[in-house]
């Protein structure tokens, strides 16, 4: 994991952020400090190995109201671990590592694959990746870049 510090970074309760590895230019996330790890809407999850190391195959629809759009991306299998949802349910998830670009900087995340489909936001950073220097204002949202207007509004459904 990247362990670099990034000193004073701040962020909003919600951002955009990317996924560089996973070819995501853009995904809303929620930043939730009671998180411990970081989770990402996926389906379609399938394991499968390659020289001998487990990897998955997943897809993700990084606008919310485009449930046509997907892309496919492939990661090394990073750990399976059992989490508790905010509802209180313990499930076991499987961990891949991802590097996420937010508000400019770049952390290594160890992210959960889920569905969030019911949930209002396609990714959540948890504490982990913040652990590296952001600072969470809740008062505010989107201190880092994001997309133009008209990717928001198709994010929207518009």
């Amino acid at each position: 994991m990247d362990q670099t510090s990034h000193s004073s970074t701040l962020v909003g309760w919600r951002e955009w952020v990317s996924l560089p590895d996973a070819d995501i230019q853009w995904v809303k996330a929620k930043i939730d400090t009671g998180a411990r790890s970081s989770s990402l809407h996926a389906h379609n999850i399938v394991e499968f190995e390659r020289d001998g190391v487990p990897w998955v195959r997943f897809d993700v629809q990084p606008w919310q109201h485009a449930a046509s759009e997907h892309i496919t991306v492939e990661r090394p299998i990073f750990d399976r671990r059992e989490v508790r949802s905010s509802s209180g349910h313990t499930q076991k998830r499987l961990f891949v590592l991802l590097d996420v670009v937010l508000a400019g900087e770049r952390v290594t995340a160890e992210v959960t694959l889920t569905n969030r489909s019911s949930m209002g936001f396609r990714m959540l950073i948890g504490r982990e990746a913040l652990r590296r220097g952001f600072i969470v204002n809740p008062a505010k949202s989107y201190f880092g870049e994001r997309p133009s207007k008209t990717l928001r509004r198709r994010n929207r459904g518009r």
